[in-house]
């Protein structure tokens, strides 16, 4: 296990750590049973960092007491990483080797795409900087929002087979990919029927997909809400909707289809106010249509909200049920690939000209339509219970204006020009260097030391 040494600046900020969400810091003194259950809330939440070998903020005198060897925290180690059930993986295990108080241990806990327990077999969960058990039907609903358990997969018990295989959408769509399957056989083939006792009966995904109106069959709520506000504000007031919201209902394909199209017709002579202009709002269709069918395809169907399309005077607002899935963040989003519902993502592939890329793509595929039109990248968010997605029509900054503007923010610090390619997206070192250079003779920025290397150069507020 790797052992970091500490700074005297590094352990005073270890000190000032404050608990929250994703921070915690605990007794080396704690049973490990008891320390288990922090680590559980940890992974089946938002992941988060546990410091042992830190006293509580509210301990008088020395709050550094860390271990004496690495040995001493082996029971600790051993109950977090072999007792837990399942395990989790990925844990980031680090000693951190204090001046005069011993090693404090480091356990960087990842976001798990599974359910945990303690030994003694209790779930926990991470609410702000506390960790709450819960039990029953709470425990299953964890299991539906990280994708460990498929809520597609549910049976729906007052729906008859009879009901579906006499569907016209299941016959066109048995049509449309050529399958020469009896209904019962494909239906039991692409996993649409779960058994329930006895019987095999329809489940949440094929209801979804075959069934005329699923909004009125589920328990929960499936359907797509537009509204189209005449304002910029974040807080909107009812007399702003321009109408009254639209509800798109209908099976899945038939809801992403009617959100695009409605969702244009608002975007069409939307106009947007920069300064004494008034600009018509131009949105990339494409992008449009791969943020709304992601929302579509990979909300939680088993949360009672539909989703909330809201198209402002100058933002379009995504709002889908259920957080991100498994292990994803919204740091990975372009990075990694998981399915909430993957029977219905690959239903939808199958087709011919289908709605949806693989998995992962269609963001890739927004980022890459807004850059071109101009516009900055899709922004990202997290609330309690859902997941937006923001396209703003904002014109992608100049790298001169990256630049002032993280000074603004952050006037005593430096800039590289590897950070400014960071921050403003811009990958060509030379496009940056110019920018900078030009900055500079300006007189906006000066470089820290003249004899570096031109793209070494680090650079202070003139």
């Amino acid at each position: 296990m790797e052992t970091i040494k500490l700074s005297q600046d590094e352990t005073s900020r270890l000190l000032l750590l404050c608990e929250d969400h994703f921070n915690d810091i605990k007794s080396k003194r704690i049973a490990p049973s008891k320390l288990q259950e922090t680590f559980v809330a940890f992974a089946n939440s938002d992941g988060g960092d546990l410091y042992v070998g830190v006293e509580d903020g509210a301990v008088q005198g020395e709050r550094l007491i860390g271990f004496t060897e690495h040995e001493e925290a082996n029971a600790i180690i051993t109950t977090l990483l072999e007792e837990t059930l399942p395990s989790v993986e990925n844990v980031g295990v680090t000693f951190l080797k204090t001046e005069e108080n011993g090693y404090i241990l480091h356990l960087a806990v990842p976001k798990s795409p599974k359910v945990h327990y303690t030994a003694s077999g209790d779930c926990f969960i991470r609410i702000n900087a506390a960790k709450r058990k819960i039990k029953g039907e709470r425990i299953t609903q964890l299991g539906y929002s990280k994708g460990a358990e498929l809520y597609e997969r549910k049976p729906v018990a007052d729906v008859e087979i009879k009901e579906l295989l006499e569907s016209r959408l299941l016959l066109d769509y048995m049509t449309r990919i050529g399958s020469k399957l009896d209904g019962p056989t494909f239906l039991r083939k692409q996993r649409l029927l779960t058994t329930s006792g006895s019987d095999r009966i329809p489940n949440v995904g094929c209801v979804l997909l075959f069934d005329d109106v699923p909004q009125a069959t589920l328990d929960t709520r499936c359907a797509v809400k537009v509204y189209r506000l005449r304002t910029t504000d974040k807080d909107y007031k009812r007399e702003q909707l321009e109408e009254m919201p639209v509800t798109i209902n209908g099976p899945v394909e038939q809801v992403i289809r009617g959100t695009i199209d409605q969702v244009a017709r608002y975007i069409d002579g939307v106009t947007f106010q920069d300064g004494n202009q008034l600009v018509k709002l131009k949105y990339p269709a494409e992008a449009l249509k791969e943020i709304l069918v992601n929302a579509v395809i990979h909300r939680d169907y088993s949360l009672n909200d539909d989703i909330h399309v809201r198209v402002f005077d100058n933002r379009v607002e995504v709002q889908s049920p259920g957080r991100l899935p498994g292990y994803m963040s919204v740091d990975n989003l372009y990075e990694e690939r998981f399915s909430r519902n993957p029977n219905i993502v690959r239903m939808l592939h199958n087709l011919p000209n289908p709605v949806n890329h693989d998995i992962g793509e269609g963001l890739d595929t927004a980022k890459n339509e807004l850059k071109k039109a101009g516009l900055i990248a899709p922004i990202f968010e997290e609330k309690e219970n859902a997941f937006v997605v923001t396209i703003k029509h904002q014109k992608i900054a100049s790298v001169e204006d990256v630049v002032l503007s993280y000074f603004y923010d952050n006037p005593t610090a430096e800039i590289t020009n590897k950070l400014v390619r960071q921050l403003s997206g811009e990958d060509d070192m030379q496009k940056v260097k110019l920018a900078l250079q030009k900055l500079r003779a300006s007189g906006h920025i000066r470089p820290v030391d003249e004899s570096a290397n031109a793209f070494n150069f680090r650079y202070v507020k003139a």
